[in-house]
C-alpha cells in the first residue's frame, strides 16, 4: 500500500515575464490536479495584471506586503495576515502598487488553468 501523503519539495515554477515569482505546489502543472491549485507567489513593487474574469473561486492569503484587487470596480487592499475569497465568473485587476514585494498565497478552485482566466489583454 502506498504512502497516504505527497511532500512537495520541487514545485512547478510558473515561467513569467513581469517579475512575478509564480510556484505551483499542487495543481494542472505540477500532479495533474484540476480539482484544486495551491501556489506560492512573490508579486515585486509595481506590478499589474490586466482585469480578467476567471473561471474559478480564488481565495488569497497575505504573507507579507501589500496586494491592490480591484473587483467589481471596487478596490480593496490586503495586507500581512489577511485573506480574501473572490467568487469565480467575477470581474478583477490584481496589483502590487506599493513599494515592497508582496508575497502570498493563492489557492483555486478548480484548478489554475490558463483557459479559466479571461484576460482582457489589449
Amino acid at each position: 500500500m502506498g504512502k497516504k501523503y505527497t511532500i512537495q519539495k520541487s514545485p512547478f515554477v510558473v515561467p513569467t515575464n513581469d517579475g512575478k515569482l509564480i510556484e505551483e505546489h499542487f495543481g494542472n502543472a505540477t500532479d495533474g490536479n484540476s480539482e484544486i491549485s495551491i501556489a506560492h507567489m512573490i508579486a515585486p513593487p509595481g506590478w499589474s495584471e490586466p482585469f480578467q474574469t476567471p473561471e474559478f473561486d480564488e481565495y488569497t492569503y497575505i504573507i507579507r506586503g501589500k496586494k491592490q484587487f480591484i473587483i467589481e470596480g471596487e478596490k480593496i487592499v490586503l495586507e500581512k495576515g489577511q485573506s480574501i475569497k473572490i467568487l469565480k465568473n467575477t470581474r478583477i485587476q490584481y496589483s502590487n502598487p506599493f513599494e515592497e514585494e508582496c508575497e502570498y498565497l493563492a489557492v483555486c478552485l478548480p484548478a489554475f488553468s490558463i483557459d479559466l482566466v479571461n484576460r482582457e489583454d489589449s
